[in-house]
């Protein structure tokens, strides 16, 4: 059973720094699309960034473009998102996702497709 936990959210000034952590357990290696996606209150859950594993493939969404960066480490098997010059609207929950997309879906930004879920950790920034 894969379990995703994300850790490293909190409170920040507008302009600060975060970075988000997804530590993966009982992962699939099949497993080769792994992301971050964040949800605000009202709204719909939007892709922030993904990764493809195996074939190295990114998405940003344009709003973080340039000011967010994920990363990945395998072992232990880590999913990171960095997070600079934060904003306002950047406040959300953030989860992480991971799942048995092609390379094509998973650098789409569509949450669609994932199998495995974290729980989320929230970001929130203050202006």
């Amino acid at each position: 059973q894969v379990q995703l936990q994300e850790s490293g959210g909190g409170s920040v000034q507008s302009g600060g720094s975060l970075r988000l952590s997804c530590s993966a357990s009982g992962y699939s290696s099949s497993r080769h699309c792994m992301g971050w996606f964040r949800q605000a209150p009202g709204k719909e859950r939007e892709g922030v960034a993904t990764l493809h594993t195996l074939y190295g493939g990114r998405y940003y969404a344009d709003s973080v473009q340039g000011r967010f960066t994920i990363s990945r480490d395998t072992a232990p098997n880590t999913l990171y998102l960095h997070m600079n010059n934060l904003k306002s609207e950047d406040t959300a929950m953030y989860y992480c996702a991971a799942g048995q997309l092609t390379p094509a879906a998973c650098i789409s930004g569509s949450p669609m497709g994932y199998d495995y879920w974290g729980l989320g950790t929230q970001v929130t920034v203050s202006s």
